[in-house]
């Protein structure tokens, strides 16, 4: 009977940690890896397409078009803000998404606090596609208004690095990218 019960913790632990490791995601940027761990009990939706953006690589080069110290970093526009690409402008980088239709909104109990990322939209809740952010520091404002799906684990030190913008729209005129974004 141990033997069983032995067995029984080992089997779920290989596939707890299979599933585990489904929602964990590499940033890398310049500065170093960024791990992100996903939440897709809580916003199936958000990563879902978050997963499907990232690892069909449409996240490679695209900019953080709007990073405000103390607040957050903003990225994502895979059709105006990807440098990698012909479309790419600078100025209209925050205005686009991709080819798929917008999210329906899924609002959670998860706080805006130091890391998570959450995703970007216009002012109508249910108008998010491509684009995120990632919260320097808490911003409780944000609570169940945007739809956090996931957080920051591990380099968040590297976060912390990306060049600001402008203290009041946070426009930044020469951008650090993402070199590319992928389940782990």
């Amino acid at each position: 009977m141990k033997k069983i019960v032995y067995l029984f913790i080992l089997i779920f632990s290989l596939v707890n940690d299979g599933f585990a490791q489904n929602n964990l995601m590499i940033l890398k940027l310049t500065y170093g890896d960024v791990e992100i761990e996903l939440y897709p009990d809580k916003a199936p939706n958000h990563v879902k397409r978050f997963k499907e953006l990232a690892d069909s690589g449409k996240y490679d080069g695209v900019v953080f078009h709007r990073v405000i110290d103390g607040f957050m970093a903003q990225t994502g526009d895979v059709k105006f803000g990807n440098s990698n690409s012909s479309s790419f402008n600078l100025s209209l980088a925050g205005t686009g998404g991709s080819d798929l239709p917008n999210l329906k909104a899924e609002f959670t109990d998860i706080a805006h606090t130091r890391g998570i990322l959450s995703a970007a939209r216009s002012a109508h809740p249910d108008s998010a596609n491509s684009q995120f952010f990632i919260c320097f520091e808490s911003a409780p404002h944000l609570d169940r208004q945007y739809s956090a799906f996931g957080k920051v684990i591990k380099g968040m030190e590297f976060i912390d690095m990306i060049k600001k913008g402008d203290p009041n729209s946070g426009t930044v005129p020469d951008p650090d990218k993402i070199i590319s974004l992928r389940s782990k």
